[in-house]
C-alpha cells in the first residue's frame, strides 16, 4: 500500500506535514465552509508537530494519510495528530491499542518461549542489517515491509477510508503476502487516505532491520512490540527527511543540521524496545528549532513577506497569488485556487494541501514540501515541483 501526518507553532516534519504523518490527504471533495473549516479542525487535532509549524497534519484525519503519520512538530506545538503522534506514537491517532493483539504475548520470546511475567518480549535481532539512509531509505519500499501501514493505524470511514479499521488491526485489504489487493484502485474504491500515506521508509527499517526481516505473522510474539516501534521510527524517518532536504540548502547551518541528523540516525539502529520507549519529542523540538533558522535564511532572499503561518486559507482564491518567500508552514489551503500562484521558495512545512489546486503553480525551490502533500493536492502538466519529487499519476 502506498502511503502519506501536537503542533507546535510551526508543523513538525510529518507535522509539516503528521504531527504523518506524516505523514496531507488527496483531494477532498467539495464542502461548504462551515465543514470544511470544521473538518480542518478535526485534521488538526489529529496531526503531529512540524517543525515551525503551528501543527502538523498527516494522519488519519487528513484525507489519503492513515492515522499513524506525521510531520515535523513546529516548534512550540503540542502534540495532536490525525496523527496524535504521527508515526512515532505508539498508537495510532485516535486510536487506542487493543487491549491485546491476536497471537501476540508481551511476554513471549522469539521462539514463542514465555518470559518472565511482566516483562517484554524478547526479540531476536541477530540478523539485523544496516539500510541506507539516504536516499532509498527515506521511500517507502513496499516490497520489503510487512504491511505495517495497513494494520498500525486506524481509520475513520470517510471521503478518504471506506472504510472503519481499529488500530492495529490489518486491513481487509492486505494479503497473505503483505500486499494490497486493490493497490491499483485505491482511489477508486474509496481509499485516497491510503496514496497518498507516506512512512518515509520506516516500513522496511523495522521490517528489515529493527525486525531481522520476521514478520509479525511468522512470529506473532513480536506483533505488538512491532506495532509500537513503527510510529516511532515513523518520525525518526519524518525528521531525516527534513533535515536530509534542508542539508540539500546552501545555509551557515551544515554544522549543526549534519550532528542533528547523526543523532536522529543513531536512534533507529536502538533495540525495539528501547524504541518503543522513545520519546521523540526532544529531537522534534531541536530539528524544528534549526528548521526555522534554515527557512528564515532561505526566505531572506525575497525580502520581508507577510507571514502566513497557521492561516485559515480553506478554500481560499489565491489563483496567481505571488507567494515566493512566504511563510505558510501549517497554513490551511485545503480546497485553495493555487492554480498559477508563484510558491518560490515559500516554506509549506506541515501546510495541508487536500484538494488544494496547483495547477500551473511554481514551487521551484519550495521548502520542506513532500511528495504526501503533492499527491494530496491537484495539479497538471504545468505545475512546477522541485526535483526531488515525482508528479502524481492522478494530475491531468
Amino acid at each position: 500500500m502506498t502511503g502519506v501526518p501536537k503542533r507546535p507553532d510551526a508543523p513538525k516534519p510529518s507535522d509539516a506535514p503528521k504531527r504523518p504523518a506524516v505523514p496531507a490527504g488527496s483531494g477532498a471533495p467539495a464542502r461548504s465552509d462551515a465543514s470544511a473549516r470544521s473538518g480542518a479542525r478535526r485534521v488538526r487535532g489529529e496531526r503531529r508537530r512540524v517543525p515551525g509549524a503551528s501543527e502538523a497534519r498527516g494522519t488519519s484525519a487528513t484525507p489519503g494519510v492513515p492515522r499513524t503519520s506525521g510531520t515535523p512538530r513546529p516548534a512550540g506545538a503540542s502534540d495532536a495528530p490525525g496523527t496524535p503522534r504521527p508515526a512515532g506514537a505508539s498508537d495510532a491517532p485516535g486510536a487506542s491499542r487493543p487491549a491485546s493483539t491476536p497471537g501476540a504475548s508481551r511476554t513471549a520470546g522469539p521462539a514463542g518461549a514465555p518470559g518472565p511475567a511482566g516483562e517484554p518480549a524478547a526479540v531476536d535481532v541477530s540478523g539485523r542489517r544496516e539500510l541506507p539512509l539516504v536516499p532509498g531509505g527515506l521511500r517507502a519500499d513496499c516490497e520489503r515491509c510487512f504491511g505495517l501501514c495497513c494494520v498500525v493505524p486506524a481509520f475513520a470511514a470517510s471521503s478518504d477510508f471506506a472504510i472503519d479499521k481499529p488500530a492495529r488491526t490489518p486491513c481487509r485489504n492486505l494479503g497473505a503476502d503483505f500486499r494490497c489487493g486493490i493497490h491499483t484502485g485505491l482511489r477508486d474504491r474509496g481509499f485516497r487516505g491510503c496514496t497518498v500515506y507516506d512512512c518515509f521508509g520506516a516500513g522496511q527499517q523495522v521490517a528489515q532491520v529493527t525486525f531481522a526481516g520476521r514478520s509479525w505473522r511468522d512470529a506473532p510474539e513480536t506483533a505488538e512490540l512491532m506495532f509500537d516501534v513503527f510510529p516511532v521510527m515513523r518520525e525518526l524517518h519524518e525528521l531525516l527527511w527534513y533535515l536530509t532536504e534542508a542539508l540539500r540548502l546552501d545555509t551557515p547551518l551544515h554544522a549543526d543540521l549534519t550532528e542533528a541528523r547523526a543523532d536522529v540516525a543513531a536512534l533507529t539502529a536502538a533495540p525495539p524496545h528501547e524504541l518503543a520507549e522513545l520519546d521523540v519529542g526532544p529531537r522534534w523540538r531541536t530539528v524544528s528549532g534549526l528548521l526555522e533558522r534554515v527557512s528564515a535564511h532561505v526566505r531572506a532572499a525575497h525580502g520581508k513577506r507577510k507571514s502566513k503561518r497557521g492561516a485559515d486559507l480553506i478554500g481560499r482564491r489565491l489563483a496567481g497569488a505571488d507567494l515566493r518567500g512566504v511563510d505558510l508552514r501549517g497554513a490551511y489551503l485545503i480546497g485553495a485556487d493555487l492554480s498559477r500562484a508563484d510558491l518560490r521558495c515559500a516554506d509549506l512545512i506541515g501546510a495541508d494541501l487536500r484538494g488544494a489546486d496547483l495547477s500551473g503553480a511554481d514551487l521551484t525551490g519550495a521548502l520542506f514540501l513532500t511528495q504526501a502533500q503533492v499527491d494530496a493536492a491537484k495539479g497538471d502538466g504545468k505545475t512546477v515541483l522541485p526535483p526531488t519529487l515525482t508528479r502524481p499519476g492522478h494530475w491531468r
